[in-house]
C-alpha cells in the first residue's frame, strides 16, 4: 500500500459495513441541511461556525432560536367576545340606494363599496329588491360598555325595523339604535335587557402608526368571529365618501360583512371601525378604511348622551387651495383654505370673512386644505371661540369669532341663487358678455358666450353658460373689465389669474386659468 494513502482503507467492505459507515455521516448532512433550511425560511444568517456544523443537537437548538414570536392568540382572546354580529330587516322601500353601489367607471374608482350596500344584504332578483320587500342585512359591532352599548356602521342599521346581536358565544339579543350620524357613518345601538356584565372593549388614545399592527375581528360573509391580520397601511386617506374623510388605511383582510367591526392594535384597543373598502371584484384585495377611533370616540359619546351630533358651523363654502390658484395670488406655498364664498347671516359673514380669503390657521394650528378646514371646525362643539388666521386681500389677518351650529340635513343653508356660468376673455380662449344681456343669466358678472375648446380656460373647465363674477379679485361687469384685470395679473408677473365663476344649479368657485399669450 502507498504510505501516502495510509488514511484510506481499501479493504473490501460488506454491505451492512458500508451502511455502518454511510449512514452517520447521511445523518450529519441532513441536520445541516435542516439547520440551513431554518436559517433561510427564519432570516438567520449562516456563518464558517453555524453550530449545525458541530452536531445535529446544536442544530436543532439554533433552529428553535429561529423561531417565529407568538401569534395573535392572546389578543383575539382577550377581545373576540366583545365582537358582535348584527342582523337587521329593513324594508328596502324606504331606501332608495342600490345593494351594490359603485363610486366611479369601471376604470377608476369603481371600488369603493360602501359594506351595507354588497355585505350580506338579500333582496329581488338582481340584487335590486321588490318593492316593500322585507330584506335582511349582517354586519359586525363590538361593545364599548358593560352595559350593552355598542358601536356599528349607520348604513348597516339605516332604516333598520329591526336589529338583532349576536355574541361570540351564539347568544342572540335584541337592540334598538341610540342614535346615527351618517356624516361619518358611525352609529350607536344598544342591547335590550339589564345585563350588565358583556366583555367590552376601549378606543385607543393614540392615533395608529403606518406600519402598526392591526387585527381586525367581524362577520364576513356571516361566518361571525372571524379574525385576520395586517398593517396599517396608510393615514389621513379622503376617499369622498363624506365631508370628514379622515380614513386609516389597513391592509388586514376585511369582506362583506365586516362593516361596522374593529381594527385592534397588539393592546386591544380599537384604532378603526372598519367602514369601507376598494375592491373591483367585491372581495378583499387588502384595502381597507377604517373611521380613526379619535372620530368614533366624539362621536359616540354625543349620540349616547344626545342621540345626535351638533357641530360647529363657520358658514363658508371653501375649496383647495391649488398650486395655480397659489400662484395666481403671489402665495408661496399651496396650503389652507380658499374661500369660495361665506354664508349669509353665518358666523363667517359677521366676522368680515369674504370670497378670495384664505385660511391658514385655526386656534395656531395650520390648516393643511378645505378638509383639513372642515374637519377642524366639525370637531368643535357650537358656541367654541375660535382665532382664524388668514390672508384678506394679499394681507395676514387674524379674526375671532363663535361657532354655530351646523344646519342638520333637514334644515337649508343659505344659498346663492341664480343661473349661467361664467369664464373670461380672448387671453384666455373666451368671449363673454354682460351677464345683464343675456336672459336667465343673472345681473352680476359677465357670462361666457363661447369657449375655444383648445384654450386654457377650456383646458380648467370652463364652459359657454359659466358667469365670471370676478377675476383677479375684482368684480367685473363687462368684457373691459375682465380684458383689464388680466392685462393687471399679466403686468404683476402673474402667470394664471384667479376668478370666480358660477355654474348652473352650483356654488360658485374659484378656478385659476393660465394667462395666454396672443
Amino acid at each position: 500500500m502507498d504510505e501516502n494513502r495510509n488514511d484510506i482503507d481499501y479493504t473490501p467492505k460488506s454491505d451492512a459495513q458500508l451502511r455502518r459507515i454511510i449512514k452517520p455521516r447521511r445523518f450529519a448532512l441532513l441536520a445541516s441541511a435542516a439547520a440551513l433550511s431554518a436559517a433561510l425560511v427564519t432570516g438567520g444568517v449562516l456563518t464558517h461556525d453555524f453550530p449545525a456544523f458541530a452536531s445535529p443537537a446544536r442544530a436543532a437548538e439554533a433552529a428553535a432560536s429561529f423561531a417565529p414570536t407568538a401569534g395573535f392568540g392572546d389578543l383575539v382572546s382577550k377581545v373576540k367576545p366583545a365582537v358582535i354580529s348584527v342582523r337587521v330587516k329593513i324594508d328596502e322601500d324606504s331606501r332608495t340606494t342600490p345593494l351594490i353601489r359603485n363610486d366611479g367607471d369601471d376604470d377608476q374608482m369603481q371600488g369603493f363599496q360602501q359594506f351595507e350596500r354588497q355585505f350580506g344584504f338579500r333582496g329581488g332578483q338582481g340584487g335590486m329588491p321588490k318593492r316593500h320587500e322585507m330584506v335582511t342585512g349582517e354586519g359586525s359591532g363590538f361593545f364599548i360598555s358593560p352595559d350593552g352599548y355598542a358601536v356599528t356602521n349607520n348604513h348597516v342599521v339605516d332604516h333598520a325595523k329591526s336589529v338583532q346581536v349576536t355574541t361570540d358565544d351564539g347568544t342572540v339579543y335584541t337592540a334598538k339604535v341610540v342614535g346615527t350620524d351618517k356624516k361619518t357613518d358611525l352609529a350607536l345601538i344598544k342591547v335590550d335587557g339589564a345585563k350588565t356584565d358583556f366583555t367590552y372593549v376601549n378606543f385607543a388614545d393614540k392615533p395608529a402608526r403606518v406600519g402598526d399592527w392591526v387585527v381586525a375581528v367581524g362577520n364576513p360573509f356571516g361566518l361571525g368571529g372571524t379574525v385576520t391580520a395586517g398593517i396599517v397601511s396608510a393615514s389621513g386617506r379622503d376617499i369622498g365618501s363624506g365631508p370628514y374623510d379622515d380614513y386609516v388605511q389597513i391592509d388586514a383582510p376585511i369582506n362583506k360583512g365586516n362593516s361596522g367591526g374593529p381594527a385592534f392594535d397588539t393592546s386591544g384597543n380599537v384604532i378603526g371601525v372598519n367602514t369601507a373598502i376598494y375592491s373591483p371584484s367585491g372581495g378583499s384585495v387588502g384595502i381597507g378604511f377604517d373611521i380613526p377611533a379619535a372620530t368614533a370616540k366624539l362621536v359616540v359619546a354625543q349620540l349616547k348622551d344626545k342621540g345626535s351630533v351638533t357641530r360647529g358651523w363657520l358658514g363658508v363654502q371653501v375649496q383647495p387651495v391649488t398650486a395655480d390658484i397659489a400662484d395666481s395670488m403671489g402665495l408661496k406655498q399651496a396650503r389652507g383654505a380658499l374661500v369660495d364664498s361665506p354664508q349669509d347671516g353665518s358666523p363667517a359673514a359677521k366676522a368680515g370673512i369674504t370670497a378670495g380669503d384664505v385660511i391658514t390657521a385655526v386656534n395656531g394650528d395650520e390648516i393643511k386644505d378645505s378638509r383639513a378646514l372642515a374637519r377642524t371646525i366639525s370637531m368643535m362643539a357650537p358656541g367654541t371661540s375660535v382665532k382664524l388666521d388668514m390672508l384678506h386681500k394679499g394681507e395676514a389677518k387674524t379674526v375671532t369669532l363663535s361657532l354655530a351650529e351646523m344646519p342638520n340635513d333637514t334644515q337649508k343653508v343659505a344659498s346663492n341663487d341664480s343661473s349661467a356660468q361664467g369664464e373670461a376673455r380672448p387671453y384666455l380662449g373666451v368671449r363673454v358678455a354682460p351677464a345683464g344681456e343675456v336672459e336667465g343669466s343673472g345681473a352680476k358678472g359677465v357670462v361666457v358666450t363661447s369657449v375655444d375648446p383648445e384654450g386654457p380656460a377650456a383646458d380648467r373647465g370652463v364652459r359657454t353658460g359659466d358667469v365670471i363674477l370676478d377675476v383677479a379679485g375684482k368684480a367685473v361687469s363687462t368684457s373691459g373689465d375682465v380684458r383689464d384685470a388680466l392685462k393687471q395679473a399679466s403686468d404683476n408677473g402673474r402667470k394664471t389669474v384667479l376668478m370666480r365663476v358660477k355654474s348652473a344649479d352650483a356654488a360658485a368657485r374659484f378656478v385659476a386659468v393660465p394667462i395666454a399669450k396672443g
